[in-house]
């Protein structure tokens, strides 16, 4: 819903900003609150993520749009949610994260707050490739093809909810093909119902 916001920081909470738009306080989390101490009473963007839950509706906050990609990568990983997310992003080293993915060193992934053996191997799993050092890549559900309409189809089943893993399977089938995005969205809704 939202894709950032434009307002004045007034408050810093231990995990989160509060900023002011149009009158109105924001509570945003963030990784390193701390990071924009330097920002209080001054204009500042920050770009949004929305979770909206049963119980509640929470904004997460990102310096660059970099940062929100990597966000939206990591809770694309069964196992770890926005929370968990934050405390990776706030260790600020993405170039050891990149590299341990690639390496596939669980070792280093379960330095991470509630990151366990399990969860490190389901990160290396679903994000193997995805990020390169220096730069995250936007987020696909399967390996980097030349097929723009599949890419969006698959973008927006995972936005509708559809987990990465479930559109990696039904990618393949499309892979090679050429069609509309709404074709292949047609297309693949039906196998995912079944």
């Amino acid at each position: 819903m939202f894709e950032y916001m434009k307002g004045q920081l007034t408050k810093i909470r231990t995990n989160a900003l509060v900023l002011e738009v149009g009158g109105i306080g924001y509570l945003i989390h963030v990784a390193n609150p701390y990071a924009y101490s330097g920002h209080v009473n001054q204009e500042l963007t920050v770009y949004l993520y929305q979770a909206v839950r049963e119980d509640a509706q929470t904004l997460y906050g990102f310096r660059d749009e970099a940062e929100k990609e990597l966000f939206l990568h990591l809770i694309s990983v069964s196992g770890i949610g926005p929370t968990s997310a934050l405390a990776i992003i706030a260790a600020d080293d993405h170039e050891g994260l990149v590299q341990a993915i690639s390496e596939k060193n669980s070792t280093y992934l379960t330095k991470f707050p509630k990151i366990g053996k399990k969860t490190a191997q389901q990160m290396i799993l679903d994000l193997e490739g995805k990020l390169q050092a220096g730069e995250v890549q936007p987020l696909k559900t399967a390996v980097a093809a030349d097929n723009q309409a599949l890419d969006e189809a698959m973008e927006a089943l995972q936005a509708l909810g559809y987990k990465a893993t479930e559109l990696k399977k039904i990618r393949k089938f499309f892979d090679g093909t050429s069609d509309t995005a709404e074709n292949y969205m047609k297309s693949a809704l039906k196998m995912l119902v079944k």
